[in-house]
């Protein structure tokens, strides 16, 4: 756990450190927030509307298996494949401009923008394979009561997140569609770390040191002045998030440079190789 830790923050030293030639990457995953947020709030309307909500709600009170309508499942969907696109092409966006700075060049907003445009159609198919592979998980998670086989799923969506890792990158470097960018980056990952690995990083640590760091002063400011505490917190959680978020996008578009035999700006290889290590 220590060692991870350690690795995680030098990574993340390293991703700071082409963070700070390039802030404006920070604004793509604040968009792809806000954008998911209106997405979220928009179908949270027409749920309303439809009784989709109301149905969800009486299902969840009395314990028992909800039924839903097909316009429930449709809605449902919906509001997942559409919160998941916009999250990727923000994300495609921010990977863009974190492989041209990597490279030397000097991005803005407006490049990585257009970058993601052009590969609207492969983020539309690979939005919904996400979401759909991500439901069918969520589904067998919630209709499996043993230890085992919940070990056997979360092993199968360990191998899933493992194998498109690299869906991103090599969509916009290669301009590949969603399958042959699944079959490549399964493909790079096992040349470069083997078919057997463990996780040396954690960015999830860093999101929760992250969110406690801001807290506290939100809870302290909260306690003199509530409305301003509650509006600190909200903004610098939000800031600190995207920030990780940015971070997690650059060492991603390293992890590729690296993986595709180039040396990434600002990074050691040394560390980079062992980002992942065999088991």
């Amino acid at each position: 756990m220590l060692a991870t830790i350690r690795h995680t923050f030098e990574l993340m030293r390293a991703s700071w450190g082409v963070l700070k030639k390039d802030r404006e990457l920070i604004f793509f995953p604040i968009m792809g927030a806000i954008g998911a947020l209106i997405i979220a709030g928009g179908f949270a309307g027409i749920a309303a509307a439809t009784g989709t909500l109301g149905r969800l709600d009486a299902a969840s009170a009395a314990g028992a298996e909800a039924q839903f309508t097909p316009i429930d499942v449709i809605l449902g969907f919906g509001v997942l494949f559409m919160t998941t696109f916009v999250v990727l092409f923000f994300n495609t966006a921010l990977i863009a401009s974190a492989m041209l700075r990597l490279k030397g060049g000097d991005p803005n907003v407006g490049y990585g923008l257009k970058a993601a445009s052009t590969h609207v159609p492969a983020l539309i198919v690979w939005a919904a394979i996400s979401a759909t592979v991500g439901l069918i998980l969520q589904a067998l998670r919630n209709r499996t009561d043993n230890i085992i086989g919940r070990i056997a799923i979360g092993m199968v969506g360990g191998v899933w997140a493992y194998m498109t890792f690299f869906v991103v990158p090599v969509m916009v470097a290669q301009d590949a569609g969603p399958i042959a960018s699944i079959k490549k980056s399964a493909e790079l990952f096992r040349q470069t770390w083997g078919r057997q690995v463990a996780s040396s990083f954690g960015f999830g640590i860093v999101y929760i040191l992250a969110v406690i760091a801001v807290i506290l002063p939100a809870a302290l400011l909260f306690m003199f002045a509530p409305l301003i505490g509650i509006i600190f917190g909200a903004v610098a959680i939000g800031v600190t998030l995207s920030v990780v978020a940015a971070l997690e996008g650059i060492f991603k578009a390293a992890l590729y440079d690296f993986a595709t035999g180039a040396v990434p700006e600002g990074f050691d290889t040394a560390t980079l190789r062992s980002a992942y290590r065999a088991l």
